[in-house]
């Protein structure tokens, strides 16, 4: 979480850079594959179309704005990335709701597709919407929703690590007063 917005002698560490989280990468397939899903299995005025574009949205822009609020609140940057979980969370069940009122399965973590996906997932270097298309735009709409919630699942475990990152971080570094002081101290031992 790296951009070129930090001051090496201040307090204020190094932020943004939320394109290069995998997290954030996920969630913008995540993003485009609802948008999919939903034009094509949904009424254009069918307020679930709405409701799962508004959840995803949610999920990639969340990530974004944790990653920009790490400047100056590791609290804010965990609640929002936590935000994106759970918004995340949220638009799996509108999948599961799909497959559950078609009658289709949800695919166990097992499923042969289910580890393709991953496999997928891992084996490529930058996986992007392309990498997944087959799958997310396949004739049958049971592929298509348990490859959205297999997505989403590898998102929301991508967020839950990060979460777990940040609270170690947070710990060990603390949190904007903690670094305001040590560099307010260092400035004074600095010009002693």
């Amino acid at each position: 979480m790296t951009t070129d917005q930090s001051n090496p002698e201040g307090f204020i560490p190094s932020h943004g850079g939320y394109r290069k989280l995998f997290s954030y990468q996920k969630a913008e397939i995540i993003y485009d594959g609802t948008a999919y899903f939903t034009n094509r299995f949904f009424h254009k005025y069918d307020r679930t179309v709405g409701q799962m574009v508004q959840a995803a949205r949610s999920g990639k822009q969340n990530i974004a704005e944790a990653s920009m609020a790490s400047a100056t609140s590791k609290e804010m940057e965990i609640k929002l990335t936590n935000v994106a979980r759970a918004s995340l969370e949220e638009l799996q069940l509108d999948y599961e709701d799909f497959l559950r009122v078609r009658k289709l399965p949800l695919w166990p973590k097992d499923h042969r597709l289910v580890a393709r996906l991953r496999e997928l997932n891992t084996s490529c270097p930058n996986p992007t919407y392309e990498t997944f298309k087959k799958a997310i735009e396949h004739d049958d709409p049971e592929i298509c929703a348990n490859t959205m919630i297999t997505l989403i699942k590898i998102c929301t475990y991508l967020l839950k690590r990060q979460i777990q990152t940040l609270e170690t971080a947070f710990i060990n570094e603390g949190g904007m007063r903690e670094r305001m002081t040590r560099a307010r101290i260092n400035k004074r031992n600095k010009n002693k």
